[in-house]
C-alpha cells in the first residue's frame, strides 16, 4: 500500500511535468505548432492529475489491524445502520471479538447517516450451519454497536451469544 509520503513525491513529479507540458503548451501556441490543442488536453490532464496525487498525499490511507480477527464476507449493509458480515463456523469467542472489532473499524463511513434516534451502526455476525444434509440455518454469534459520530468509538458495545457456540458443532469450536 502507498504511503503518504510515496504520494507527495509522485505529486512533485507529476508537478514537474504538468510545468513541463505548460511550456512545451505555450512554445507550441508562440511556433503555431499542429499539436498546440492536443497540448492543452495533456497539461490539463496532468494538472488534474498532480491535483489528485497531492489530495491523496495529505489523507492517511492506513488500515487498522486487529490482531486475532480472522476473515469475514460483508453479506449485508443497508448504508446506513444495520450490516452483517458472515464468519466461520469454526470460530472461537476471542477471534469473534476481534473479528467484531475489525468489522467495525472497517465499516465506519463518515456517509453513513443515522436514524432520529439511533446514531449507532449495528454489526451482526453470523455463520451457516447445517444440522442435516440439505438443511442450512444461519445462526448469529454475536454484534457490535459503534457510534456513527466518531471514528475512535471507545464506548462501542460488543455482545457475544454464548449460548449460540454450543449449537457449533464440536469439532469445529476449539481453537
Amino acid at each position: 500500500m502507498f504511503s503518504q509520503a510515496d504520494f507527495i513525491q509522485y505529486a512533485q513529479w507529476s508537478g514537474i511535468a504538468t510545468l513541463v507540458f505548460a511550456a512545451l503548451t505555450v512554445l507550441g501556441f508562440i511556433f503555431k505548432w499542429g499539436l498546440r490543442f492536443r497540448l492543452v488536453g495533456t497539461t490539463g490532464f496532468m494538472l488534474v492529475l498532480t491535483a489528485g496525487l497531492f489530495s491523496l498525499s495529505l489523507a492517511p490511507l492506513t488500515r487498522t489491524v486487529i490482531p486475532g480477527a480472522v476473515r469475514y464476507n460483508l453479506v449485508y449493509d443497508n448504508g446506513s445502520t444495520q450490516t452483517v458480515i458472515a464468519i466461520s463456523p469454526q470460530i472461537s469467542p476471542t477471534q469473534l471479538e476481534a473479528t467484531l472489532r475489525q468489522a467495525a473499524s472497517d465499516l465506519y463511513s463518515y456517509g453513513r447517516l443515522g436514524k432520529p434516534g439511533d446514531n449507532q451502526l449495528t454489526i451482526r455476525a453470523r455463520t451457516i450451519i447445517h444440522p442435516e444434509p440439505g438443511v442450512s440455518i444461519p445462526l448469529y454469534l454475536g454484534q457490535v454497536k459503534r457510534s456513527l459520530a466518531s471514528r475512535e468509538d471507545p464506548q462501542m458495545a460488543i455482545d457475544i451469544y454464548q449460548d449460540k457456540f454450543a449449537q457449533l458443532p464440536k469439532s469445529n469450536t476449539s481453537s
